[in-house]
């Protein structure tokens, strides 16, 4: 029998969650000095590698609109210019400019109002608008907002259906439950191990040290944890199992 023959798919999440927990420590996801950095963050990920992210933030950042009234302020024209690195630029900075603009008529342009929202009603009105996806939703809550919503990406697919906690074709949103009831009531990877993933893990920012509850610490953790595995070791076309830390944990078949 394998490792994981008779583990319900609920045990198995918080196994992981333990030996990543202990192997790495937390990720500190996401990498950002205010909440607006982590949404534009949010809108400029999609589609594209955290680096080119993080050179569209740099020139955000230079040209000193990386926030509201800069956004805001900014032509549409020129969001595109300072935008382009993270690619789909046109499309991007009509979506940063339309979330301004949602906040601006929804929430008079606070944050702090707009999150003190419950994490249900929230979601629905970012579902709502243009270029905001399931992902980029629970992105937006979880690492802007600290409401403990768990974020499921590719990464968190791959390895959810090669450990066999669900089938490939489950749902967002059943994926998403799941993982949140098996990770509700554990403590956080509070100690950084001395084994940190390449490409996955981040220094400490304003944001990754942020005061939040035990759930949405460890969703934070998880989701980050999935993003190191998937870089690392459980890759699309050629998995690396026997160096993987989670290699124990895979069932027979594999």
């Amino acid at each position: 029998m394998g490792a994981t023959d008779a583990i319900f798919p609920a045990t198995l999440i918080r196994e992981i969650y333990r030996v990543l927990g202990e192997a790495w420590g937390p990720q500190h996801w996401w990498p950002a000095q205010s909440r607006f950095e982590v949404i534009v963050g949010a809108f400029l990920t999609q589609n594209t590698s955290w680096t080119n992210v993080e050179l569209a933030l740099r020139q955000l950042r230079t040209a000193k609109v990386l926030s509201i009234e800069g956004i805001r302020r900014t032509s549409l024209t020129e969001l595109e210019k300072l935008v382009r690195s993270s690619g789909y630029f046109r499309q991007k900075a009509y979506r940063l400019k339309n979330f301004v603009r949602f906040l601006d008529e929804n929430h008079a342009g606070s944050l702090t109002r707009m999150f003190s929202q419950s994490s249900e009603k929230l979601r629905e009105q970012l579902l709502s608008l243009a270029g905001v996806g399931p992902e980029t939703a629970d992105s937006i809550l979880l690492y802007a907002g600290q409401h403990p919503v768990f974020v499921i990406d590719a990464y968190t697919r791959r390895l959810a259906a090669r450990h066999e906690i669900a089938a490939e074709g489950v749902s967002y949103n059943e994926l998403r439950t799941l993982f949140e009831q098996a990770l509700q009531g554990i403590s956080s990877a509070r100690v950084r191990g001395t084994s940190l993933p390449k490409g996955a893990s981040h220094k400490p920012s304003r944001m990754s040290t942020a005061k939040r509850s035990e759930s949405s610490q460890v969703f934070n953790d998880m989701h980050g944890f999935m993003v190191a595995i998937g870089k690392n070791y459980c890759h699309k076309l050629a998995p690396n199992c026997q160096a993987c830390p989670l290699g124990s944990l895979l069932p027979a078949a594999h």
